[in-house]
Parts: C-alpha cells; sequence; structure tokens
C-alpha cells in the first residue's frame, strides 16, 4: 500500500511514520508513505502557496494551482484509488472507514492549512473528505497521521498478531472488554478468577458481557 501525502510542514510527519508499527510496516515493506512539500509545486518566486479569500473575510487560502500541480505529477506517476481532503466538515473516521481504506493500494491525502483550500481543488480533484471529530486544528498533518495509522495497522502481516486488530474496539458492535496481564495480584488488585482458568468458552462468555456492560455504560448508541 503507497500513501502520497501533501502538505506545507512536511516535517510535522516525520515523527509519526519513523517509529513503532508504521516504521516496522515500512522496514517490511508493507506499505509505503511518501510526504511532499507542496511549496516545491508554487510556481511564485518566494514559493507561496496561500492567498487572500475572494469575497474578502479573515484567514489565508491554500491556493489551487501548487496543490493542482502536486496532485498531477503524482497521478503522472501512479495511479490512485482515492484522493483524500482532511477537512473538519468531512465524514467522520471510524472503524468501518479505516477497513475500507485499508482495502485500497494507492492514497493521496491533502493537508489542509490556514483558512483551508480552494473549493475548485475539492471539486475537481478529491474522491473523500475526512475529519477525525468536531474541531479545529492548525492544519491536516495530525489527522493525516491518525488516517494512516488506523489504516496501516489493519494491513496482513503489519501487526505480530493478526487476529489483535480483529478485536479491537468498534471491530463489532461493542467495545473491547477489559485487559489484563501480569502479574495476577498487584497490591491486592486481582485479575478476575475467570482468566486463570484456561477454560477457552467461559473466557470468550465473560469478554462479551464485559464488552457487553462496557458498551452499554460508555457508548449504548452502539447499540441502537
Amino acid at each position: 500500500m503507497r500513501f502520497d501525502i501533501i502538505t506545507v510542514i512536511p516535517n510535522l510527519l516525520d515523527s509519526p511514520f519513523a517509529h513503532s508499527i508504521l516504521q516496522r510496516a515500512q522496514a517490511k515493506s508493507l506499505v509505503q508513505i511518501f510526504v511532499h512539500n507542496l511549496r516545491d509545486y508554487s510556481t511564485h518566486k518566494q514559493k507561496s502557496v496561500d492567498d487572500y479569500p475572494y469575497g474578502g473575510g479573515g484567514g489565508m487560502v491554500m491556493q489551487i494551482e501548487p496543490i493542482a500541480n502536486c496532485i498531477e505529477s503524482l497521478k503522472a506517476q501512479n495511479i490512485y484509488d482515492d484522493i483524500i481532503f482532511m477537512t473538519p466538515d468531512g465524514e467522520t473516521l471510524n472503524q468501518e472507514k479505516a477497513n475500507q481504506l485499508s482495502l485500497k493500494k494507492n492514497i493521496i491525502i491533502i493537508c489542509g492549512h490556514y483558512k483551508g483550500i480552494d473549493q475548485r481543488i475539492r471539486d475537481i480533484y478529491v474522491t473523500q473528505e475526512i475529519s477525525i471529530g468536531d474541531f479545529v486544528l492548525s492544519g491536516g498533518e495530525l489527522p493525516a497521521a491518525i488516517v494512516v495509522d488506523a489504516v496501516v495497522r489493519l494491513l496482513p502481516g503489519v501487526l505480530n498478531d493478526e487476529t489483535s486488530a480483529l478485536s479491537d474496539s468498534f471491530q463489532g458492535e461493542l467495545l473491547d472488554a477489559p485487559l489484563y496481564s501480569r502479574p495476577a495480584d498487584w497490591k491486592g488488585h486481582k485479575v478476575p478468577e475467570i482468566l486463570l482458568s484456561g477454560d477457552k468458552g467461559k473466557i470468550e462468555n465473560w469478554r462479551y458481557e464485559e464488552a457487553l456492560k462496557r458498551t452499554q455504560q460508555r457508548r449504548p448508541d452502539l447499540l441502537l
């Protein structure tokens, strides 16, 4: 799988992709992540990529030409399944969306900045608009990193135990059940006896009941 991320602050994405699961996935050649500096595609002498909005108003708008130049350059080299724009008014990211994206091969992600991007980019090029929540950040870089992380961990071979991702919260209708590890008794706080029993059937039933209870308490909307 390949991600091409378009941004005005490429260094902001150095750390998220250089550690842990994402780093190992790249080392195994299970995913390729390329970060493109939008200023490299500006035709202005000062490499500016923004200008004042038509009609007035506060803030600056990312211009159409640098973004279009970058997209066209990428499309000349690869075929893309989706061009995603990270924006607060997009479709909220959830596990189902991450599952769907994990089946794609090549994806471009546009990171907004300033007040936003020229609407014509959204009209002409963008195939999906994704939000990570009902709030506004300084730019789309961190949301883009979240999308990549949520998707890459689902790819075959990325996690040491491929069944782990399948039991995560939101993969089904329920949140995940409580989790415990060693020691079995920590300062009088004990692991539930059922988890130490070795009876897989009873353990699965316990986990289901606990997951149902947690979902009813925390996210009853998921049960509607």
